[in-house]
């Protein structure tokens, strides 16, 4: 069985939207399209190698709006993801179905999905795709979550967890923290949620 991977950069009030530049995403009225940006620096070497191993050649399970985005800028920019252009890329959507980007392979339901992680071959990393990332968190179908968490709060815009989110426990494998403060954690599957008394 294939791993469902999540990757996402998230504010600290869980917002999700338009972390990459303006242009993004701007639906809603949403105003501060790139929010990641200030808190990056080409010099922090730690940060590169682990945003390097996160990006290793694995297929992509995305939503139609960010493999457009995707689909649009890293065939011609591949140097700075190795092996993107030869990794399939699968999308979830009821309304493309081809696309000029090499491997890419078109779904449309939740049983696609689910018949894909059952099958063989690699992990599948889910990058942007807010809209997708609420299915699979309501079916139950997601792994791990890899989040970069920034230090900031923006009140509105897409979040990460939705109404529709079941209640699941994860464990923290692997953490880090950036010089300005970004928090990198990665977390798996736990099980049930566990309740109890404190102190009892």
């Amino acid at each position: 069985m294939r791993k469902i991977i999540v990757l996402s950069f998230v504010t600290l009030d869980g917002v999700v939207q338009a972390p990459g530049g303006p242009e993004e995403d701007s639906s809603g009225g949403f105003e501060y399209g790139g929010w990641t940006a200030p808190y990056f620096s080409e010099d922090d070497e730690e940060v590169g190698e682990l945003m390097g191993k996160q990006m290793k050649s694995a297929d992509l399970l995305l939503g139609r709006k960010t493999f457009e985005i995707f689909a649009a800028y890293w065939p011609v920019h591949a140097d700075y993801w190795p092996g993107i252009n030869d990794v399939t890329k699968y999308v979830v959507s009821t309304t493309m179905e081809k696309s000029a980007w090499q491997n890419s392979v078109f779904l449309k339901s939740v049983d696609d999905i689910r018949t894909l992680k059952h099958s063989a071959g690699s992990d599948l990393q889910v990058h942007g795709s807010g809209t997708l990332i609420q299915t699979l968190l309501k079916h139950d179908l997601v792994d791990e979550l890899w989040l970069k968490i920034f230090p900031i709060t923006l009140g509105a815009g897409k979040r990460l967890f939705g109404e529709g989110t079941i209640p699941v426990a994860y464990t923290l494998t692997d953490s880090i923290v950036t010089p300005n403060a970004v928090i990198f954690a990665n977390y798996k599957r736990a099980g049930r949620v566990k309740t109890g008394t404190v102190g009892s």
